[in-house]
């Protein structure tokens, strides 16, 4: 396992994660005129925007160590990884409607959390196909299937 580039990749998609949720906000709510339903958020700046776009980071880098331990500790980390980060994602776009708030902003904020999920599956499951090197046997190697 290459921990430093998985680390980097993770990083790297927080920052992809954060930019997602502030653009999010900032096309529902100031091109849309949508307001937005605030999920729990971690109280880390003055406001929404801010506070959406550093828990977006902060889970990416919650799913990176997901990762990290699972490639440490699963037969196939890809396969547990996507079905968390998949279910956890179903959580971020259903739970806005179990929020007060209108239809359009309950439907804003489950599709940048949609958005966000699907960007921090694809660009983690990637990088953890990267930075996970699975040992080869010792020996010559074996002739590929088709000869």
């Amino acid at each position: 396992m290459d921990a430093g580039r998985l680390w980097a990749g993770g990083a790297a998609t927080a920052v992809v994660a954060a930019l997602i949720a502030l653009v999010g906000v900032l096309i529902s709510e100031g091109l849309f005129d949508l307001q937005m339903v605030e999920p729990p958020l971690l109280p880390v700046g003055g406001s929404f925007a801010v506070r959406y776009a550093v828990t977006a980071a902060a889970l990416a880098l919650v799913a990176t160590g997901i990762a990290h331990l699972l490639a440490l500790t699963t037969p196939r980390p890809r396969s547990f990884f996507g079905w968390i980060v998949g279910l956890a994602t179903l959580v971020g776009v259903v739970l806005p409607f179990a929020m007060e708030g209108t239809l359009g902003g309950q439907v804003a904020t489950a599709v940048v959390n949609l958005v966000i999920g699907v960007c921090v599956l694809s660009l983690l499951s990637s990088v953890l196909a990267r930075t996970v090197v699975v040992p080869r046997a010792p020996g010559p190697s074996a002739p590929p299937p088709w000869q």
